[in-house]
């Protein structure tokens, strides 16, 4: 799974965190060739009924409109209302301000989605076992649950650790976690090959504090379609992240 954060953030920490994760997911949203190419990784593996947790502001949440319901989830609540303008006047999609790890999400449930999505959002909660099991008794049986997280505990820096991450992942420590959630693992790859030596730099050459406007710019327009067309030929070695599908038996 890789090396926990060394403590719990303090409330102050926190919300510098929180405050940070808004105004680097607004900027995300311009990106949309990347967020194009998200949903088309995850897109075969999500069913009719989609339980979106860590849903943010909704980047990803809104391609998503052709499914027959999406339940938006995030712990955030000023997330969940930067949704709602974005996407409220949809009739498929419901919302809701939860806990991943909180008992209180047991009520999802009743949503009965067929599939749960949780990209780039699991890497933030420290009892990640809790919130991986929690989505993995969401979904109906026979459900997916479908991870994207940032691979390579070697890759964590600044940007990490302003962005309230607990871990990067491993391979075998993903699959790990998945099992130990109830999951029956389906496929786990590595994604954004190229993406990799551009958080490395970040990391360990220049060692911004931040994300680059210009870079991610850059990143979208120029790296991003050539990258997708490359990784649908064949499996890549190793990636910036990771992807798995785990299935309820």
């Amino acid at each position: 799974m890789g090396a926990i954060a060394p403590r719990p953030l303090t409330d102050g920490e926190q919300a510098r965190a929180d405050a940070y994760i808004l105004a680097d997911l607004e900027m995300m949203a311009r990106a949309k060739n990347y967020l194009a190419w998200q949903r088309d990784l995850v897109a075969p593996e999500l069913g009719a009924r989609v339980l979106d947790v860590g849903c943010g502001v909704g980047n990803l949440t809104g391609l998503l409109h052709d499914r027959e319901a999406v339940i938006a989830v995030d712990k955030d609540p000023e997330c969940i209302a930067r949704l709602k303008l974005r996407y409220g006047s949809r009739s498929n999609l419901v919302t809701a301000v939860c806990d991943a790890t909180a008992p209180e999400f047991a009520a999802m449930a009743r949503y009965r989605a067929d599939s749960c999505l949780c990209t780039n959002a699991l890497e933030h909660i420290s009892d990640d076992a809790r919130a991986l099991a929690g989505m993995a008794e969401a979904v109906v049986p026979g459900g997916n649950v479908v991870l994207l997280v940032p691979a390579f505990q070697a890759l964590y820096g600044p940007i990490d650790s302003n962005l309230g991450h607990y871990r990067r992942y491993s391979r075998g420590g993903l699959v790990k976690l998945a099992e130990s959630a109830g999951l029956r693992v389906e496929k786990v790859r590595y994604a954004n090959l190229i993406g990799l030596a551009g958080w490395w730099a970040n990391a360990r050459l220049f060692k911004r504090q931040a994300q680059s406007e210009r870079q991610i710019a850059f990143f979208d327009r120029y790296v991003v379609p050539a990258m997708a067309r490359i990784e649908r030929l064949a499996p890549q070695p190793a990636g910036q992240s990771l992807l798995l599908v785990g299935r309820r038996p």
